[in-house]
């Protein structure tokens, strides 16, 4: 009977783990989408996406390690990449989720930033700050993509 017992708790252990295993670590709020958008067909129009709650899976390939407030997630295409980006505090990644798979859903945002803002952003930190600027290495705009993060789980 002992013997019966023991096996039985093995069993439930074994059950037990393996499940946790399969479970992914949940942050922010729950994912609402069921279709997954490809981050490179994101990346191949990103004004189409601009604004629209959409749902990525990928691998994470860096995340930040100040505040865990941002992760970066690899596209289905080599050397490409996309930013999910959170609210400091309102999820914090941890730097040990760095290649593990993750399904992520948040707004998409284009931001056009013109070679005039870049200078006066420029100049401002660099007052700020103490540091000197040159102006003549700004030589054009940026554009920002990013996500900005709801929810996302973790494997």
């Amino acid at each position: 009977m002992k013997r019966l017992t023991f096996i039985g708790i093995i069993i439930l252990l074994f059950f037990t783990f393996t499940a946790m295993a399969g479970s992914a670590k949940k942050y922010g709020k729950a994912l609402t989408l069921k279709r997954v958008t490809k981050i490179s067909t994101i990346l191949e129009k990103p004004e189409k996406y601009h604004g629209k709650k959409v749902l990525v899976e990928g691998t994470i390939v860096d995340v930040c390690e100040k505040r865990g407030c941002w992760i970066e997630i690899a596209s289905d295409k080599e050397f490409e990449s996309l930013r999910f980006k959170v609210e400091d505090g309102v999820m914090t990644f941890p730097v040990d989720a760095k290649g593990k798979k993750v399904r992520a859903e948040g707004k998409f945002s284009l931001e056009v930033v013109s070679k005039e803002e870049l200078i006066e952003q420029g100049k401002k930190h660099a007052k700020e700050s103490g540091e000197e600027f040159d102006a003549a290495s700004i030589t054009e705009g940026k554009t920002y993509i990013q996500i900005d993060g709801l929810g996302a789980e973790v494997k």
